[in-house]
């Protein structure tokens, strides 16, 4: 599958607090109707939390870890899940040693200070639905 995206609204903000990092951009892109787009972080957190998917048994396994950590890098992006904005993201913490962690990005992750670009894409809107090869909602176009 590729679509061709027409670039749209750009936003730059950041998270609060305290708050948790998926749920204050998913809830960012809900208030702001963004179904479709490009998501970026930088920043610190106060705990982390983050996911891997077994191919094998097709599930998420998640590490925990409630160290302060810097948010290295995390990109992702933003699509239709259940009719509902979702923000799937990648994400690198390193901890004070500069050893790096990281994963899907999972609830759980707490902010101490969080920086975010979107890119809203405006032509399209991406679906996800479930794909029986992966064991994974992937997109397909609306």
């Amino acid at each position: 599958m590729i679509t061709e995206m027409q670039p749209g609204r750009w936003y730059m903000g950041r998270c609060a607090h305290g708050s948790d990092l998926l749920d204050e951009l998913t809830a960012y892109c809900e208030q702001k109707n963004i179904t479709c787009g490009k998501i970026e972080v930088i920043g610190a957190v106060q705990k982390a939390r983050f996911g891997y998917y077994d191919q094998q048994n097709r599930q998420y396994h998640y590490t925990e870890t409630p160290r302060h950590m810097e948010i290295l890098s995390c990109i992702g992006n933003i699509s239709l899940n259940e009719g509902k904005p979702m923000v799937h993201a990648h994400i690198t913490f390193a901890d004070e040693e500069g050893k790096a962690f990281g994963g899907h990005m999972a609830q759980g992750t707490i902010v101490f200070a969080a920086e975010y670009i979107i890119q809203a894409f405006d032509n399209t809107t991406l679906i996800r639905e479930n794909d029986d090869t992966t064991g994974l909602r992937l997109w397909r176009e609306r």
